[in-house]
């Protein structure tokens, strides 16, 4: 599903700037920066640009899912097929978020620095708002976690390959 993804992109997006792809395959849910990341070498880029652009394109949708993912789900749990939505991830974050429930915001940054499937920046931000993590520890942990994700895979994607 990954190279179905960046190929899409790719096909679609290939007029764009290298640096803009990546911010956007590394802001997508999923993927994140465990697939940017490798697409900014791909392209071309160097290891420092690659590390810049991937970690910002994966912190792009932290704050807007922090702050209104909560209110928007109030009003959205009103349609039955929003609700099986919402208890889904609900369910899906829960089982995964172990770490999370047990360090607070300790376990935010290993969640999210494990660039794993179902871990990462959009997973971890649903787990500090499903555990009340105050906003300002949310964010701050999940951005270390994907710092030291962006640079796990940007170090073995650039030394390996």
């Amino acid at each position: 599903m990954k190279e179905a993804i960046e190929q899409f992109i790719f096909n679609h997006f290939g007029f764009l700037p290298p640096e803009l792809i990546v911010v956007l395959i590394s802001a997508l849910p999923i993927v994140e920066l465990r697939v940017g990341i490798p697409a900014a070498h791909q392209l071309g880029l160097s290891y420092w640009e690659a590390l810049l652009y991937g970690i910002g394109g994966n912190l792009l949708p932290i704050l807007p899912i922090l702050l209104l993912f909560q209110p928007i789900s109030k009003w959205f749990l009103r349609f039955k097929l929003y609700k099986r939505f919402y208890d889904w991830l609900y369910n899906r974050t829960m089982k995964k978020s172990d770490k999370v429930e047990k360090f607070g915001a300790i376990g935010l940054i290993l969640f999210t620095a494990v660039p794993l499937p179902t871990t990462g920046a959009y997973s971890a931000s649903l787990a500090a708002i499903l555990f009340f993590i105050p906003f300002r520890y949310a964010f701050l942990a999940i951005a270390t976690g994907v710092v030291i994700a962006g640079v796990g895979v940007a170090s073995l994607m650039y030394s390996v390959f």
